[in-house]
């Protein structure tokens, strides 16, 4: 059934498609991400990323409504943006320059490059970007929740599903779906890569917002 939210939220998708398109405010998205680059990524990754997170609660929950401390997790999203602004820059430089020095294959192949970019990347950096989100999470949704607590450390890491976070989301979204979502991001021109990552942060967030549901019938997906 299709809700007042769902319309708001894809008006809200649309139009920012819709800015990215129009050619005078599509010229000042690539002036700003030159001129601000981590400004510019804070803020993809607070509105983009938050945005998939309320889809993914709407398609687990059935209905609209915001997780625990929705405003951190904006901010933390935002500066997980900021921190993929530098580290997409770093892994490409340091890529390309192996590829120069014959450290890898592939020549000039700009599949290649995209492809070592993604695998380098997800399989060290990845991870424990992955995990200080999960953290951060946990943090919030203990300070913030029904249980409102002061979390410390240990209550933080006694709180993460360990199984679930190695078994699926390092051992199945990265190989599955990061690897080749960030070969194909790392096709586009530099000043789009960070946006398409903010991007696939919606599609990966109603991936896993099905495969919760599916693991959850006939209950308050809550």
């Amino acid at each position: 059934m299709v809700r007042t939210g769902d319309i708001v939220w894809a008006c809200a998708l649309g139009a920012i498609v819709a800015l990215l398109a129009f050619p005078p405010t599509h010229r000042a998205f690539v002036e700003s991400t030159a001129a601000h680059p981590f400004l510019v990524g804070f803020a993809k990754f607070l509105v983009l990323a938050t945005m998939g997170e309320l889809l993914a609660l709407r398609i687990v929950r059935g209905r609209w409504s915001a997780p625990a401390g929705l405003g951190y997790r904006a901010v933390v999203w935002g500066l997980i943006g900021m921190a993929i602004v530098l580290v997409f820059d770093v892994f490409a430089s340091g890529i390309a320059a192996a590829m120069s020095k014959s450290l890898l294959p592939g020549g000039d192949s700009r599949f290649a490059f995209a492809f070592f970019v993604s695998v380098t990347m997800n399989a060290t950096f990845a991870p424990a970007m992955m995990l200080f989100h999960r953290a951060t999470d946990t943090f919030i949704e203990l300070a913030c929740g029904q249980r409102h607590v002061r979390p410390g450390v240990a209550d933080v890491v006694a709180a993460i599903d360990w199984q679930g976070f190695v078994s699926f989301v390092l051992l199945k979204t990265i190989p599955c779906f990061w690897v080749p979502a960030h070969t194909v991001t790392f096709l586009l021109p530099p000043e789009y890569r960070v946006l398409a990552a903010a991007m696939l942060s919606i599609a990966l967030g109603a991936i896993l917002a099905f495969a919760r549901r599916r693991a959850l019938p006939g209950r308050d997906r809550a």
